[in-house]
């Protein structure tokens, strides 16, 4: 088995395995640390690309809910099978619908191609140099490439920090990465 792989297995059911409290507990600190760096970076009309969690990833929804009420310009991603991913408006957590692969994406039909500000980026694993383990299929490595100049923030717990990432030439780094 790869060391990607392997890394990527033993990460998956450690993550899984995290007590629900503690999920939630986390979520919040991480939460509050993304907002803290938001108004950090000091403008008021971002536009920033969110993941929608799944599964035991941390739970970023009552920030976007917060967002959502602020002047900030939110995109979530709709999955596409050709391992793509289109940006797409995120107005309300009521219009999202369900996609491929057990995903859920804004309902809006309409594609955002201009550029972004930030990205909140989901991972298995990431290291402190801000390299990223994604699930394999490098849909976020795809997306990421084409913003270079974009601030691109990890969001994991704790436990999916590790001391290094095995990386290859198309892995993209990240700018920062939160975990607490």
């Amino acid at each position: 088995m790869g060391a990607k792989k392997e890394l990527r297995n033993k990460i998956l059911s450690l993550r899984d395995a995290l007590d629900l409290n503690y999920r939630k507990a986390q979520s919040e600190v991480i939460c509050n640390s993304i907002r803290r760096l938001l108004v950090d970076l000091d403008q008021s009309d971002l536009i920033i690309h969110t993941y929608l969690p799944m599964g035991s990833e941390v739970n970023v929804y009552p920030l976007i809910t917060e967002l959502l009420k602020s002047n900030f310009t939110l995109l979530a991603p709709k999955t596409l099978k050709n391992r793509m991913l289109e940006n797409r408006k995120l107005t309300s957590l009521n219009l999202l619908e369900k996609g491929v692969f057990g995903t859920i994406h804004p309902a809006s039909p309409a594609v955002y191609e201009g550029s972004i500000d930030v990205f909140l980026v989901p991972g298995v694993a990431f290291d402190k140099q801000g390299n990223r383990l994604g699930y394999g299929a490098g849909y976020y490595d795809t997306l990421l490439e084409k913003h270079p100049k974009a601030h691109k923030i990890a969001i994991c717990y704790p436990e999916q920090v590790v001391d290094q990432i095995p990386t290859e030439a198309h892995d993209v780094k990240m700018t920062r990465v939160i975990y607490q």
